[in-house]
This record gives structure tokens, sequence and C-alpha cells, in this order.
């Protein structure tokens, strides 16, 4: 996983295990997610700070997409992306 359990759960402000088999399948999934957007899982160690910035937004926005600030989240998202295609395209993939 790009983050640890404990900083998904920061991230999303929940405390304790209780929504754990909510947000795990969503961490799983977002190495795919990456490797089909960028063309990278970027599972590399150390992971890329960008990489982990755009997990945690991309978290909050599927753990609850009908947040008041979800539109904001997904343009922010996209441009963080494409940021990462570009980091992505010169580096071996993780």
């Amino acid at each position: 996983m790009l983050i640890d359990i404990q900083e998904a759960r920061d991230c999303l402000r929940v405390d304790g295990p209780d929504n754990d088999p909510i947000i795990i399948p969503l961490l799983e999934s977002i190495p795919s997610y990456f490797e089909v957007t960028t063309g990278r899982t970027w599972e590399d160690t150390p992971v890329h700070p960008l990489a982990q910035t755009v997990t945690k937004f991309l978290l909050q926005l599927w753990y609850d997409p009908q947040n008041q600030d979800s539109e904001r989240l997904k343009r922010t998202i996209d441009q963080l992306l494409a940021s990462l295609t570009v980091l992505g395209r010169n580096m071996k993939n993780g």
C-alpha cells in the first residue's frame, strides 16, 4: 500500500478500526488505478511523496463521494495525476 492504514485513518479523520473493512480495499485498489491513469503503480520504496498525496486525496473522494468538496477534489486529483504521469515517464515502474 502507498500509505499505511493509520495514515489513511488520519487523512479521513476516522478513529479506530471500525471502518477498516471499507478503507483497506480502497487503499489496495489505488496502485491499480495509478497504473491505469499514469502508467505506473508508484509502489516504489520509498513511495514518492506526490503519490502519497494523491493517494490521500483519492481516498477522501472514494470514501465520501458526496462530500461538499468532491468537485474540487476531483479537479485537484486530475491535475496531480497529470503531474505523476510526467514524473513517471522517466522512472522505472515500481
